[in-house]
């Protein structure tokens, strides 16, 4: 394992029959040994050094799982070891272990991308009897898992007439619904291709998974609504209810989709299945109401995209009589608010999607009750009591912090207002350095300082004495708080300018690197406020001035041609 050859070397030589004996419980030579173990050029030059002395059937042994030394050092991904052991013995890349999995499967199954390209590299030489479309195929799926999106696409391109089983391309698209960040295309104007280059060659602007999924979608598209239904829903699963044994078939591969926002995947499947839309889960949920359930805007957007059939499918109930108002009414877990500054915004997010819902769907289901009694209002402001009580204590908190800096400033530019650098002639009164255009800059910057302060102290006095209803955290509680944000900014920006100034009108003559160096040190605070701040201020402008466009309808994107 350390790669000591010249501590093997003698007893090699002398008991030469050691290069194929089974020195672990698990019956693994000297060479399964070696190939396991961490690559370092020790243990390639080790592994040099062995092969020279073994024969082609001690290359071949293998262990109690039937894995030879070849698969341990593909699962590895010990690249090095296995082009020397390859280079030697070719026909290792077709031996199969109990299972009838070849080295070029384990390196995909443990995600060792470099090892997958060089093995798949030889696969064109392999002429034995195990190189079958079920390997391809079971190679196909762990490549997807794996994030090694080119192999398996050169899987499907090098063997067009490759025939996938129900299952396998279930659980390849499975793979691939979970992967909304992989599908992305590699244009930054994300313009749908069009549906021609299904049946052409994959355009190269589009990412490898995405190439994939196109080229999969298209053969499974072409074959009986049974067999697409089949591969759609995937493996049954087994529900115990009141001590019975059901049989659920949750349209997975769909449905996990929605879940995780992987828009284009739902888009690809659509454009060739426009029935998908109509598929309930096992609680007689559309896609819609799951991107609602777990807040997923590009998902839900694609309601505005399918015409009048939106106003058969809103009214949809579940099994306990929730339609998609319901559905948004609850309050979702505080992981799917990870990227949101301040649960004020939380608040305010959860208010908009209860909005936008409550305009798609039709007037006469917005007050209906489900099974519980409950109207989707009271649904809602029931779910969203601690997340109220949670957006008024942290919309004060941040006020009342605020105010404070925003009072010391107003309290300390106040002051300097009447002590100008370099003082005042005693007798008329005028400041010394009045011409001078550093404390001209000094009193403009002191005032401005003093304005915006003030603007601040009010605007965060205006938050803590809100209503703080539910309304409020929709457009003014935010305003309220940018501007406040803003104008202390703009204070201490203009603070640091007056102090900066005046050290410019005191030393102004031959000394002038210490208000040069003064002024340098001055944005320091400056920049630490902006580093520290500018994600709260960020979300809050976003809060502000950008949510109503935040179910804006994609003109770019279109779901059908």
């Amino acid at each position: 394992m350390k790669g000591d050859w010249k501590a093997v070397e003698p007893i090699l030589t002398e008991k030469g029959h050691l290069v194929r004996a089974a020195i672990t419980e698990n019956e693994e030579t000297l060479l399964h040994v070696a190939a396991s173990a961490e690559s370092t050029k020790a243990v390639e030059e080790f592994v040099k050094n062995l092969v020279k002395l073994m024969e082609i059937p001690d290359l071949e042994l293998q262990n109690k799982n039937y894995d030879t030394a070849l698969s341990l050092a593909a699962a590895a991904g010990n690249i090095e070891t296995a082009k020397t052991m390859v280079g030697k013995d070719p026909a290792l890349t077709e031996l199969p272990n109990n299972k009838n999995v070849l080295p070029l499967y384990m390196a995909a199954l443990f995600a060792k991308a470099d090892m997958v390209r060089y093995l798949y590299g030889l696969s064109k030489k392999m002429a034995g009897d195990f190189w079958t479309h079920d390997n391809r195929g079971w190679v196909l799926q762990k490549c997807v898992e794996a994030d090694i999106f080119d192999v398996a696409l050169k899987i499907l391109n090098d063997c067009p007439e490759l025939v996938l089983k129900n299952r396998l391309l279930s659980d390849v698209l499975f793979a691939l619904a979970q992967k909304p960040h992989k599908l992305e295309e590699n244009k930054t104007d994300m313009i749908f291709t069009n549906i021609k280059s299904i049946f052409a060659s994959p355009n190269k602007k589009e990412s490898a998974a995405l190439q994939l999924l196109t080229i999969i979608w298209a053969k499974v598209a072409k074959m009986p609504k049974a067999d697409i239904d089949d591969i759609i829903r995937g493996p049954p699963s087994i529900v115990t209810k009141e001590g019975r044994q059901i049989v659920m078939y949750p349209c997975r591969v769909l449905f996990v989709a929605a879940k995780m926002g992987n828009t284009r995947f739902i888009i690809e499947l659509i454009r060739l299945y426009p029935d998908l839309i109509w598929k309930l889960d096992d609680k007689k949920k559309t896609i819609f109401h799951v991107a609602i359930k777990f807040r997923q805007i590009e998902v839900y957007k694609l309601i505005y995209e399918i015409g009048a059939m939106k106003d058969l499918i809103t009214p949809i109930k579940d099994i306990n009589s929730n339609n998609m108002l319901h559905m948004v009414a609850k309050s979702v877990k505080q992981q799917q608010y990870q990227n949101v500054t301040g649960v004020a915004f939380q608040m305010q997010s959860e208010l908009l999607w209860f909005k936008e819902v409550e305009k798609v769907i039709p007037p006469q289901y917005r007050q209906r009750k489900n099974n519980q009694g409950k109207t989707p209002k009271d649904l809602f402001t029931k779910a969203h009591e601690p997340l109220l009580k949670d957006g008024r204590e942290w919309m004060k908190d941040t006020a009342s912090q605020c105010m404070v800096v925003a009072t010391l400033i107003a309290t300390i530019v106040f002051a300097a207002a009447f002590t100008l650098p370099g003082g005042y002639d005693q007798n008329t009164g005028i400041p010394f350095f009045r011409k001078e255009a550093s404390l001209i800059i000094f009193v403009i910057s002191d005032a401005v300082s003093l304005i915006c302060s003030s603007t601040s102290v009010l605007m965060f006095l205006s938050i803590l004495t809100s209503r703080y209803a539910e309304h409020d955290f929709m457009e003014a509680l935010p305003r309220k708080l940018v501007n406040g944000i803003a104008t202390l900014f703009l204070s201490i920006v203009t603070m640091m300018i007056a102090f900066s100034a005046s050290f410019f009108v005191l030393y102004h003559n031959k000394v002038k690197w210490i208000p040069i160096t003064i002024t340098a040190l001055a944005s320091v605070p400056v920049m630490f406020y902006i580093f520290l701040q500018l994600e709260l201020f960020k979300d809050v402008v976003k809060a502000a001035y950008q949510s109503k466009h935040l179910f804006k309808c994609n003109k770019k994107r279109t779901l059908y041609y």
